[in-house]
């Protein structure tokens, strides 16, 4: 059996079936095209980044897999014994960079956790499914490490940006023993998915998308975390950007309805945030989202 795709039990329609409009889902699930902007973020994150990793404690590429693209950062925790956060960065499976979110490790790092950031080969060279099992390594690999640099192999959280947030869910809803025997059946306590895609049906039907991920069917029913049983336990947090799409906020609902509200407390929409400031709002000390990753923290 998979440790991603178990006894499929909520069966939805077959994603091949009532193509939408594609026009109109480039228009719901292209960011770039949303937010003119998006290159100022970038460029912004980037250099914070680079501060980041110049002013803290950290372990720069390090390897948990033989694959390409399979390194990490580490951030090393302000004391021991602290809680773990694993972010996994965004860039829909086909772009992005974990060296783009040294700056939500350092914000991370000020709630007291080590930060671990991996990176991942990206679509079309790999498909979503090997992608998420390239994360279970990572996730793997955090929990054998953990206390190498400061943190507590039980206490291990994911968050995840975008694509990251599919990711992150995937990663608490993994069965972690099929896997690998030797690791603990609830590894990860809790996630948080920022902006994150939980059916991923709609995007077989996305131009821009679908050119990359060359999404099949059956990876769209394994990979989406709707489509699967909810965890026996821990719980996530959906956060989206008031000022996204209707598509990425129906998906936000979406997943507390298909998981629900034990496993979802909180599916938000936060006023005045697109898919690029939600970040932005994650490492503002006192703003809403801040305070939701430290509570998430403290379980």
């Amino acid at each position: 059996m998979e440790p991603l795709c178990p006894n499929m039990s909520r069966r939805f329609p077959d994603p091949r079936h009532r193509l939408p409009d594609a026009q109109w889902l480039e228009r719901m699930y292209n960011n770039r095209l949303r937010v003119p902007a998006h290159a100022q973020h970038a460029a912004r994150w980037e250099a914070a980044s680079r501060q980041a990793r110049d002013a803290l404690p950290c372990q720069l590429d390090l390897a948990y897999g033989e694959g390409a693209g399979q390194v990490l950062d580490v951030f090393e925790a302000p004391r021991a014994a602290a809680p773990v956060v694993v972010f996994i960065h965004g860039g829909g499976w086909r772009g992005g960079s974990k060296a783009q979110y040294g700056f939500v490790a350092a914000a991370l790092r000020q709630m007291g956790a080590a930060v671990v950031l991996p990176d991942y080969a990206r679509c079309p060279s790999l498909d979503v499914m090997q992608i998420t099992l390239q994360m279970v390594q990572a996730l793997a690999w955090t929990w054998r490490h953990a206390a190498r640099f400061g943190g507590s192999a039980r206490r291990i959280h994911v968050m995840g940006h975008g694509a990251g947030g599919q990711l992150a869910a995937m990663m608490l809803a993994c069965a972690w023993p099929v896997f690998d025997p030797a690791l603990p059946p609830r590894l990860v306590r809790g996630a948080m998915g920022l902006a994150g895609l939980y059916d991923l049906a709609p995007l077989m039907h996305t131009p821009s998308i679908q050119e990359a991920l060359r999404l099949t069917p059956r990876q769209v029913q394994c990979a989406s975390p709707a489509r699967l049983p909810a965890p026996p336990s821990g719980r996530l947090l959906a956060v989206v950007g008031g000022d996204e799409s209707g598509e990425y906020q129906r998906q936000t609902r979406l997943i507390q309805q298909a998981w629900g509200r034990a496993r979802v407390p909180q599916a938000l929409a936060l006023a005045g945030l697109n898919h690029f400031s939600l970040l932005d709002a994650l490492a503002q000390p006192g703003h809403r989202l801040n305070r939701l990753a430290r509570e998430l923290l403290r379980g």
